[in-house]
């Protein structure tokens, strides 16, 4: 026979746990209605918007704490403009339309700020010697950070269009050169070849009348197993 305290017990982990969870109004936000934006309207994004965004963002889990992104964001007709020579043709209009782009990149050499980041352990000598471990961790952690980065965006009532169909190489070149006098930005927070471009992120107000019909997505039973 159940305890009745057993029974208090249980009721009040039920209610923890519902109460940790997101609202589906909140679901639906990030991730049920939330699509992806070709088109724009004639919004602004704040800089104190995109601020919340990263200070967002920052909290999600990576390996060791390596936070290993790095964010540019492009708001202006000239940085937009330095972009373009990277962008594949179909992915230009939609680019030079929104409010801004993020260029989402990392730090090769990321594990330089793991004495402030992971201070209970030198984790700084894990990825020192490895050139090879330090850059399958900092695209990995990246591309996973990039997620939250869009999870963030979303959060804040913004639309997102992350895109690949770019020349990486062209962006780096422009944005990130290995001559850090000839970076035109002066980004002294990237002060030289480390940093590398990962994929690009349209940030704005996403114009709703100028989505097509959501593509399917695979079920439970297409894409996981349970063992």
């Amino acid at each position: 026979m159940a305890r009745p305290g057993g029974r208090v017990v249980q009721s009040c982990i039920e209610e923890m746990t519902m109460s940790k969870r997101l609202s589906d109004e909140g679901m639906d936000l990030l991730f049920r209605d939330a699509r992806t934006h070709n088109a724009w309207l004639n919004q602004p994004v704040s800089d104190e918007t995109l601020r919340q965004l990263y200070d967002l963002m920052k909290w999600g889990p990576t390996s060791a704490n390596c936070s290993p992104a790095r964010i540019l964001f492009l708001r202006t007709a000239e940085a937009k403009q330095r972009l373009l020579p990277a962008l594949a043709p179909g992915n230009v209009e939609k680019t030079m339309a929104a409010p801004v782009t993020a260029i989402i990149a990392y730090d090769a050499k990321f594990y330089e700020r793991l004495p402030k980041l992971f201070p209970h352990a030198d984790a700084r000598s894990w990825f020192a010697d490895t050139p090879e471990l330090a850059g399958t961790t900092a695209r990995r952690n990246s591309s996973l950070q990039g997620a939250y980065f869009m999870i963030a965006a979303r959060a804040l009532g913004l639309d997102c269009g992350p895109m690949s169909g770019f020349d990486n190489a062209k962006v780096d070149h422009e944005f990130f050169p290995a001559d850090a006098k000839a970076n035109v930005f002066q980004l002294e927070h990237f002060p030289d070849s480390h940093v590398k471009s990962n994929f690009l992120c349209n940030l704005g107000y996403g114009d709703p009348g100028e989505l097509f019909p959501r593509s399917p997505r695979l079920d439970f039973d297409e894409a996981c197993q349970l063992l």
